[in-house]
Parts: C-alpha cells; structure tokens; sequence
C-alpha cells in the first residue's frame, strides 16, 4: 500500500476531540449522532490531513479507519465520467453523437423523437431521463426492453435539468457497447490500474483485502421511513463478515455474469452509486483532477479536458430550467457537480465554495468529493451512519445536511 495510505492509517485517531469525534459521540446537538465518519484533505502533493471515527462493524467492534472501504454512492458517477472522458480522448465516443448509433436501438423521448440523446446530456443530467419506475435492472433484462414512458421527464433532451440515476446506467451501456467491454472491468482498466486503486463496482476488481476492510453503512431504524433514535443502529448495506458476495449483480436465475453481453444493460453494475473505494484513493483521484489530470506522474486526463469535464452545462437561474435537488444542486457539468460559490445559496456548506466533485447519499451514508481549485486543496468526506434522518435537523449554513456543513467547514479550515 502506498505510503500515504500507511501515513493516513497512523492519524485514524486522534487523541483531543475535534468537531468530526463529537458529532460520533452524539455531543454536537446541531446534528443526529453518526455512527462513523472518516475525513481526508489534501493538496496537489500529499494528504495533509485523514481521520476516522466511529465503527466499521459495530456487531464485530471493529473500528472505522481511514483505510476502511466504503460505498460512496452517487460520487461513482464522477468517477464514469472521468473513464467516460478517456474514451473521448482515445477517439472511441463522442459526446455529442446520437447514443442511438453506439447502442443499436433508438433512445428517444416519446413526446420529442426527433431529438437525439447525447453522452453530454446524460453526464450532465439534461437528457430528459428521470429515475420514474426504476433505474436498476436485473442481468437478464435488456435496457432497451425496460425503459418505458415514465422515465421520461417533461423537457426534451438538452431543455431541462433533473438529476437522475438512470443516466449512468444507460452512459455504462454507451461505453460497453463502443468499446465491447464490461462496465466493471473497464473501469480498472481506465482509472483504478493506471492510479494502482484497490476498488471497484459492486466489488468487482477490489480485492479480498479491500472486502475485509468494508464500513458497513448503518441507520437507526430499518430504513429512511422509519428513523428510531432511540433504537440500536441497523446495517443498511455491506454487512459482508468478510466475505464478498457471490453474485456481484441483480440476478433472477442464477448469476451468470461471465455470458453477459456488454452494451445491453449497464446497470447491473450500479454505475450510478456502486463504487467502493476508500477515502484516501478517493483523495487521490481529486488530486488527479486537480492538478490538470496527472498524479505521480500518471496522465490519465489532458489538461484542457479536465477543464472541459469541469465546466458548467446547467446553473440554476441561467436559461434551462431545472430541479435543483433540494437546494444542493444549483451547478452541474459534464460528470461532475459544481458548487456556486454564490453568497448566501443555497449550495454553500462554506461560504465561496466553488468547488467541483460529487456528493453521495445512500443507506445511510452521506459523503463528498470536492476540488477547491483556487485553494489547490481537496476534500473528502464519508459518513457511515446516522441515528435519524439527517434532512429533518434544523439547516446550518447550506441545503446539505447539518453534520456534513460540520464536517466540511472543520475539513476546509
């Protein structure tokens, strides 16, 4: 393991308390208490600071570390998006020809089939896609056969913004289909090889090492309609005991991932929310962006294309409408999302925060990758649990949770 990594690992606990520490032991009445939280920024060159709190494993007492491995949710979709800009590099997409042609079947918006889809919409969730009756399907679906009516929203492609998971799946089938290569394995080929990233969707191409370490993700209560903080705290997702899965995908008859035809359902690895990784390789991908595409002498991107990736497709306010996700997303290109850096938005979990990466939010767990370009820093946060719902606490200074304006103010320091 690099040693960063093992430089991180000797600071996963601090001795004196610290705003992350009260907000595990439930002492920041400003939030509902959390049942692990991990912490990590960088610049340019190394990691300045990694802390973890809290349990990965409560039924086992096996603590969180900097090193745990976690389900960062929607921030897999940075990470798509920046094997996705690979490919447009390599000549192999383009991102504003009609999918159509790389799919083999029409993806039209039934009330505008004039009007082609492009990867550019997809990334930057102005498709016209919504989630509607679901945006994860089995091995043995098609994509094609499972998109209906209701997964399309009232924009045409290109007039509206609304964030959506569906997305991802069909940008993973995009990718398969033109490269005839698995979502997962070209993932570690494009982006975990290359940064020598233990990682992987729905675990495929992390190692048993990295399964060993999971942070399991925890509620209180049995899921995010029946909060109980008074009750005991409740896996939600990654309860392994060590042991991965034996089928990394929804399956309704057995698990026959190796026959499976690339290009006809990239959902099934969970491109829109399946990533495990742990924070400080999270880190390490922020300071890749961050200094224009190279980390330790490893080019993944151009220059001029991770500026590309990180400019602003749709701002709120500016021409198409949209949904801004609940006031957290007021900015968002090409892959990733963007903070306004405008005074008193509703995006601003610090003040003139105009920064770029991705939020997550899933089964309990709430986390964030950032790039502060000016401050040439990076952040990234995961919180593993919460005992109640963390929306309903009264708001501090953004539309993000109470405990992640916390984390990310003592983070930015």
């Amino acid at each position: 393991m690099r040693l960063f990594l093992a430089l991180a690992l000797l600071l996963a606990s601090p001795v004196s308390a610290n705003p992350l520490a009260d907000l595990v032991a439930g002492t920041d009445a400003r939030a509902p208490q959390l049942s692990g939280v991990i912490g990590v920024v960088a610049n340019k060159k190394r990691i300045l600071r990694a802390e973890a709190h809290g349990l990965a494993d409560i039924a086992a007492g096996r603590p969180l570390t900097t090193g745990s491995v976690v389900r960062v949710a929607s921030i897999s979709k940075l990470v798509v998006a920046i094997a996705v800009w690979r490919l447009v590099e390599q000549g192999r997409i383009d991102l504003d020809r009609d999918v159509s042609l790389y799919l083999g079947w029409p993806l039209r918006h039934p009330a505008h089939p004039e009007t082609p889809v492009t990867l550019r919409q997809l990334l930057s969730h102005t498709s016209g896609i919504v989630d509607g009756p679901g945006y994860g399907f089995a091995l043995e679906d098609r994509l094609a056969d499972k998109l209906t009516p209701q997964h399309w929203g009232p924009g045409a492609p290109g007039g509206r913004f609304e964030y959506a998971n569906l997305n991802y799946g069909i940008i993973a089938s995009v990718m398969e289909a033109a490269t005839a290569e698995r979502f997962d394995q070209m993932m570690t080929r494009l982006v975990f090889a290359p940064l020598q990233i233990d990682a992987g969707y729905n675990w495929q191409g992390a190692s048993d090492a990295a399964v060993a370490r999971a942070a399991v993700l925890y509620r209180k209560g049995r899921d995010e309609t029946a909060w109980n903080p008074a009750g005991p705290w409740q896996p939600q997702v990654d309860d392994l005991k060590g042991k991965r899965s034996p089928c990394p995908v929804r399956s309704t008859g057995g698990c026959g991932v190796a026959a499976y035809l690339p290009g006809t359902n990239g959902t099934i690895f969970s491109p829109q929310g399946g990533l495990r990784i742990s924070l400080p390789d999270l880190a390490r991908i922020g300071q890749m962006l961050l200094r224009g595409g190279e980390v330790d002498g490893v080019r993944l991107l151009k220059p001029a294309t991770v500026k590309a990736m990180a400019a602003p497709v749709w701002q709120a306010g500016k021409g198409v409408p949209g949904d801004d996700y609940h006031g957290q997303m007021l900015c968002y290109a090409a892959g990733p999302q963007c903070l306004s850096g405008r005074a008193g938005a509703t995006d601003q979990p610090v003040p003139g925060a105009r920064w770029w990466g991705h939020l997550g939010e899933a089964y309990g767990l709430l986390a964030g990758l950032w790039v502060d370009q000016r401050r040439g820093r990076v952040i990234a946060y995961a919180l593993t649990g919460t005992a109640a719902d963390p929306f309903a606490a009264p708001k501090l200074t953004s539309s993000f949770s109470s405990a992640e304006d916390i984390i990310m103010a003592e983070l930015a320091k």
